[in-house]
């Protein structure tokens, strides 16, 4: 029986909300003015100093559907040097101006984007958004890349920390994506028109021109077996056996127009969110707050227990009996720490307070995210 672990799943990542208003919305003057002044004292954004974070935003007064794609929030294209990534969804809320068009935000912004953006339900905002600050974020600056390594995070964390954003292979980015290449290929983030056809291909031969529960289950499944076949160094498993399947419902889950109840994408928004990064005319969010419905249909379709191919060599795929899975949550929030506790071995000042506080924000996710009460994990002692 598939647990509760299922909500852990996302995307954007990415999936990836709703941040406090004076963040959401870039329109906000003081916003403004405080990108108008990091923009001019340096070409990377600005002095740098230590942040104390925040606790991460609570729910949204209304969750209901409303109108996103509003004239507060005009989609603009792309600017030299704003940061996208493998997540659609952030990408989208970036091009919006949900967050900083530039791409680079902190997680407490991140988590008020996707509630107001997607409705997606805080204590799942939290959890996905945490694990990506905690593996690939600036812990100092409390700055995170929705794409790739950016000096306008601020300056480099200590080795072998490295703040590289979300393009870091084996998080939310990872082996089997839907329309992204596997890395072994060289790009691992930009958007894929082969890729995508076949996401067009599986719509029409098994949802009618849709892309809905049954199209999500068989591309899935398939995507992984081309990986096995074609990558030597494919990997699914730990963090991104989760948000693999995550970024298989996050589509039907938040694309679909919230007015719209059959739960099923057509491929005119799937290519304005997956390619444009830009919400189709006169979108609405869901009507409720949403994180990963469905998951459990996609999984029992074609159950695949993690792992990835061995030696080097494809077509050698071999299941890790130690990765986390969807019947072991507490599993997969240990492999988080100890993949943080990696990254920062003897973190000192201000480092390891922001460690221990972004720690005890990604835990505090953990009962409604996960389903599971786990043993809180204190690797680096506490305030």
């Amino acid at each position: 029986m598939i647990s509760k672990a299922f909500v852990v799943l996302t995307a954007l990542l990415f999936s990836l909300n709703a941040l406090s208003s004076a963040f959401a919305f870039p329109n906000n003057p003081k916003f403004l003015k405080r990108q108008e002044i990091e923009d001019a004292s340096s070409p990377t954004g600005g002095g740098f100093g230590a942040v104390d974070p925040p606790p991460p935003p609570g729910p949204p007064q209304f969750t209901g559907t409303k109108l996103v794609h509003d004239g507060d929030h005009p989609w603009q294209p792309l600017r030299n040097g704003d940061e996208r990534g493998p997540c659609p969804g952030m990408n989208t809320l970036a091009s919006h101006g949900y967050i900083s068009r530039d791409g680079v935000a902190s997680p407490s912004q991140m988590v008020t984007a996707v509630q107001e953006g997607f409705n997606m339900e805080n204590q799942f905002a939290i959890f996905v958004t945490y694990v990506a600050h905690l593996m690939n974020g600036n812990l100092v600056t409390d700055l995170l890349s929705i794409g790739g390594k950016t000096p306008r995070t601020g300056p480099d964390p200590p080795a072998p920390a490295h703040a590289g954003g979300f393009n870091v292979h084996g998080t939310f980015e990872g082996d089997g994506g839907m329309t992204r290449a596997d890395e072994f290929f060289g790009d691992n983030h930009s958007f894929n028109e082969t890729l995508f056809q076949k996401f067009v291909d599986f719509s029409n031969q098994y949802g009618d021109g849709y892309y809905n529960l049954t199209v999500a289950g068989e591309l899935r499944f398939q995507r992984l077996q081309d990986s096995i076949a074609t990558n030597p160094q494919f990997s699914f498993k730990n963090v991104r056996y989760f948000t693999g399947y995550g970024e298989s419902a996050f589509p039907i889950n938040f694309f679909v127009d919230g007015r719209n109840t059959d739960r099923r994408l057509d491929m005119v928004s799937a290519r304005s969110f997956f390619q444009d990064m830009r919400f189709p005319p006169d979108f609405h969010r869901p009507p409720k707050p949403t994180s990963n419905e469905g998951i459990a249909e996609i999984f029992s379709m074609h159950p695949f227990l993690p792992g990835g191919n061995v030696d080097g060599k494809v077509n050698n795929f071999m299941v890790d009996p130690t990765s986390a899975d969807f019947t072991k949550p507490c599993v997969l929030y240990a492999d988080i720490v100890n993949t943080v506790q990696g990254l920062y071995p003897n973190p000192t000042g201000v480092l390891r307070r922001n460690l221990i506080k972004n720690l005890g924000f990604l835990y505090s996710s953990l009962p409604t995210a996960l389903g599971a009460q786990c043993d809180q994990l204190f690797p680096y002692g506490q305030l």
